[in-house]
């Protein structure tokens, strides 16, 4: 089900939940994107949500302060305490003004705010969608400065760089409207809500195309937001190693 029309308009949706400590270099990033696609896809705007899901930090705090002034960007808080709720409530706000016919050419992309997209993070994507895919599988990267280098390392071993590879991230998604629409948005899901969609889009016979070209650095960290989600898997390999490999103690 390949899409046949144009990208001519995009927004982006960014979930939060007590970032601040990453949420600032996420913005700056998504600036730097947005600026390249103006430049690049003949004045294109990206229009840019960022939804605050009961924050407690200074992530509020920090957000107002690198959007203010931006009329790309618009900041809301919620409390629905779930990542796949946050990020389809803020699909839906983007779309709110749009008429409905419009949905076939416009795209959707997200990412986390612990994340760092590359600049030409959506120019590729247009470019890609216009070669018709519907749905964007991009690559995503652990920071190794927040991990012990074995377990970034076994990482690496599992999540091979490549084009047509089998992962799908949050972090680093991007989907036309209509297909969105079609498949249910994405489900209020704590984890795997990303998975769900594209499960969806697949049934339903949609144009799903992963590649390595946009490739998003994330954070490291092991200590999860959600119960299963992407802290959990890195913790997880930790303790698949042999005790060998893992770090000493402090003061053995």
């Amino acid at each position: 089900m390949t899409g046949q029309l144009g990208i001519k308009s995009v927004a982006v949706v960014m979930p939060a939940h007590n970032e601040e400590q990453h949420i600032g270099k996420a913005l700056v990033a998504l600036k730097a994107a947005a600026d390249a696609l103006h430049r690049g896809c003949q004045g294109m705007e990206a229009r840019i949500v960022v939804v605050l899901d009961a924050c407690s930090d200074r992530s509020a705090e920090i957000a107002a302060a690198h959007t203010s002034g931006d009329n790309r960007f618009s900041v809301v808080n919620v409390k629905l305490k779930s990542t796949g709720a946050s990020r389809d409530f803020g699909f839906r706000q983007a779309l709110k003004s749009l008429p409905a016919h419009d949905a076939a050419t416009t795209w959707l992309a997200t990412t986390d705010a612990d994340s760092t997209v590359p600049r030409h993070w959506l120019t590729r994507q247009v470019e890609l969608a216009n070669a018709g895919a519907d749905a964007l599988l991009g690559s995503v990267e652990p920071d190794p400065a927040d991990m012990d280098p074995a377990v970034h390392g076994r990482w690496m071993e599992l999540h091979p760089f490549r084009e047509d590879h089998q992962h799908i991230y949050g972090a680093n998604l991007g989907i036309r409207a209509s297909a969105y629409l079609s498949a249910g948005g994405f489900p209020g899901l704590r984890a795997h809500e990303d998975r769900v969609l594209v499960e969806r889009l697949r049934r339903r016979g949609f144009t799903v195309t992963a590649t390595d070209s946009i490739r998003v650095v994330t954070s490291g960290r092991t200590h999860s937001r959600a119960p299963e989600g992407f802290a959990a898997y890195l913790r997880s390999l930790a303790t698949e190693l042999p005790t060998a490999e893992l770090p000493a103690p402090a003061g053995s």
